[in-house]
């Protein structure tokens, strides 16, 4: 079970916009955008992609460096 400091409601109650997974076992970043019914998939990514995630799109990111790509 994974563990949301975001509490029960997946944080739609306290409004929080943007919610980042990164996924070490599976090499991936995934960004959820927060909707009127829930938090949809954003952006997923693997570590070869270089992204411009919300909500942080003026900053181009290359994935690997979440996992200790240089």
């Amino acid at each position: 079970m994974l563990s949301s400091p975001l509490g029960a409601d997946g944080g739609q109650r306290s409004e929080v916009p943007h919610y980042w997974i990164v996924d070490p076992a599976a090499e991936t970043l995934t960004v959820h955008r927060l909707v009127s019914d829930g938090y949809p998939i954003a952006l997923r990514a693997g570590r070869e992609a270089t992204v411009r995630a919300e909500p942080f799109a003026e900053i181009e990111l290359c994935v690997g460096t979440l996992f200790g790509d240089e």
